[in-house]
């Protein structure tokens, strides 16, 4: 592809319905969240990003192998994880994130990249309870909490190691970033990961990368729908909620701001949503859906990406604003949504490339404006 990378700053590759993100910090470090490397990218003239070929190429080098500083899984669904085996032979992976309640949900049905996941996490979990100072390649973060937690091989892990939502992490693989780079987070709730809903369990945070004092910030709510949504709203600051883009959750599903709350009711527009959204967006703010072309209507029961969730969004963001990885750009083949971390702020980097200025305050007076709601019943985090 002939696009370039960001000196520092985000990619969401194009690689249909599922979500690859990348962070490049800086020149040394890279976060990647969640991989989808489909078979047909694999293809001559394929429209899909080979995103593992992509990381091979573009990482840095150590020791003459490329080097991802963090691998973070928000949950081990096919189109989260696709490729993992491949990218955990060819590149070294200094540290995973992942919550340990995700496989409680999906033991049934891993795909095979999700058990090879799973396998490099229990090994390295076991690493870390042995030298809790594991080395890279060796060390791991668990996130949230689980009733695995109390069982084996994780009992005895150190809780220096555990970070549970209502907290940041500034260390990356080892070394503290605390002036450049910042991941806030939002879930899973200590209540939600005890309950059925699968994708309830999904990690969700903020990214934050700092450049001459700017922040640039983006929000990935994973596969999380209306009700995960409306607590992280209630629970959190407005600067841990600031966004200069928004990766749609769960691929532009209805299901962020169209809720009913038993089977007998109708689904309802759940406009506070989308209120809160657009509050605590840094202006002019873009929206990202890692998808496919979105269609123009819907059939009952298809799965995302809905055209009535983009029209929402579209709501909220300034036209042309709102970005479909297998749209973009608008003409030819699709390539990545990138963006460049700058002094300016965060800076739209693609074929219709438009700046995003430095906030006006807006999520500072956030609470001045439009404070957030009491939660309805209160929240717990983590481990108790």
């Amino acid at each position: 592809m002939a696009f370039q990378v960001p000196l520092r700053g985000f990619v969401f590759w194009n690689v249909g319905t599922g979500d690859s993100s990348s962070v490049i910090i800086n020149d040394e470090r890279w976060l990647q969240v969640d991989l989808n490397h489909k078979a047909e990218a694999d293809e001559d003239d394929s429209v899909y990003s080979g995103v593992v070929d992509e990381l091979i190429d573009r990482l840095p080098l150590r020791n003459r192998r490329p080097y991802l500083a963090v691998f973070a899984l928000t949950h081990p669904d096919r189109d989260h994880c696709l490729g993992f085996q491949r990218l955990l032979d060819e590149v070294d992976i200094g540290e995973l994130w992942f919550t340990p309640r995700i496989f409680d949900e999906y033991k049934k049905d891993l795909c095979d990249d999700a058990i090879a996941f799973k396998e490099e996490a229990e090994r390295r979990v076991k690493a870390t309870i042995k030298d809790p100072a594991a080395e890279s390649g060796d060390r791991i973060r668990l996130i949230g909490y689980s009733d695995r937690l109390d069982e084996e091989p994780y009992k005895a892990f150190p809780e220096e190691r555990l970070t549970v939502p209502g907290n940041a992490i500034v260390e990356v693989d080892g070394e503290d970033l605390t002036d450049d780079f910042r991941a806030f987070i939002h879930a899973p709730f200590k209540d939600d990961v005890a309950d059925d809903d699968r994708n309830a369990t999904s990690l969700a945070l903020q990214v934050r990368i700092v450049e001459e004092g700017t922040e640039s910030n983006v929000l990935m709510f994973g596969d999380h729908a209306y009700p995960v949504l409306r607590k992280i709203f209630d629970h959190s600051e407005a600067a841990d909620l600031a966004w200069g883009a928004f990766l749609t959750a769960h691929h532009c599903s209805k299901s962020a701001m169209y809720w009913a709350d038993t089977a007998n009711d109708e689904e309802t527009l759940r406009q506070d949503i989308l209120d809160d959204l657009s509050v605590n967006g840094v202006e002019p703010g873009y929206c990202v859906s890692s998808c496919e072309p979105i269609p123009g209507s819907n059939k009952k029961g298809e799965n995302p990406p809905h055209a009535k969730a983009k029209r929402r969004y579209e709501e909220i963001v300034d036209k042309g604003r709102f970005l479909v990885t297998q749209e973009h750009p608008d003409e030819g083949k699709p390539e990545p949504i990138t963006f460049e971390a700058t002094a300016d702020g965060l800076t739209f980097t693609g074929s219709t490339s438009a700046s995003m200025p430095k906030s006006k305050a807006k999520v500072a007076a956030a609470a001045v404006i439009a404070p957030p709601a009491a939660p309805r019943e209160p929240q717990r985090y983590g481990r108790p």
